[in-house]
């Protein structure tokens, strides 16, 4: 485990316990430490910054209530992100028919030079990463375009995995779904994805 890392587990651990000693003060420093994080991976899944900022906040608001309750079996970031990933997708489940607006872009019209660093992508069998196309601004856009295309389940898995950067066993904890269920989603998420972009080629 890098170092880095491991000491920013071993701080949360104190601050966690801190906090269930009702220290505000550690509160303050986790939800600090996390907030951009958890509101950046909850757009990503709603597309909506009005409902990302609502949904963060419930999220702390829900930390705040069962801190008490963790008993460091996992991460706290993990424990975290199980929450928000939680509120997110029971959000978008009593809203199913909402549409993606913050994610959807213009996809079809791109200059011939993104055009040429996706053909290259999706010719590439061996670049299953979409956190690849990420790296540059302008395709990092098309990609969260396609991103808002797939289903909400395929959509966090991605999320997660490839942008977040969780390990396999974390987002299986996080989506309280098994390691295979974990593989299978990406798989069928990033070949999606890939059927996307291609569209972007035609």
């Amino acid at each position: 485990m890098p170092e880095q890392l491991e000491n920013a587990i071993i701080d949360d651990t104190i601050l966690v316990r801190q906090c269930q000693h009702g220290d505000s003060v550690a509160m303050g420093r986790l939800i600090e430490r996390y907030q951009d994080r958890i509101y950046n991976t909850i757009l990503k899944i709603c597309g909506n910054s009005h409902d990302a900022a609502e949904l963060t906040q419930d999220t702390f608001v829900k930390f705040i209530e069962k801190i008490n309750t963790f008993k460091e079996k996992s991460a706290f970031y993990t424990w975290l992100f199980k929450i928000a990933v939680n509120l997110t997708l029971n959000y978008r489940k009593r809203r199913a028919n909402l549409p993606m607006q913050s994610l959807e872009g213009p996809i079809g019209q791109e200059p011939d030079n993104v055009r040429a660093q996706l053909g290259a992508f999706l010719a590439d069998e061996t670049a299953g990463d979409p956190a690849v196309l990420a790296q540059d601004s302008e395709i990092g856009e098309i990609l969260l375009a396609a991103l808002g295309k797939l289903d909400d389940h395929q959509r966090t898995v991605v999320v997660l995995r490839d942008i977040e950067g969780m390990s396999y066993s974390e987002v299986a904890e996080a989506l309280e779904i098994e390691l295979g269920t974990v593989k299978s989603r990406l798989s069928r998420a990033r070949a999606s994805l890939r059927e996307i972009l291609e569209m972007v080629l035609t």
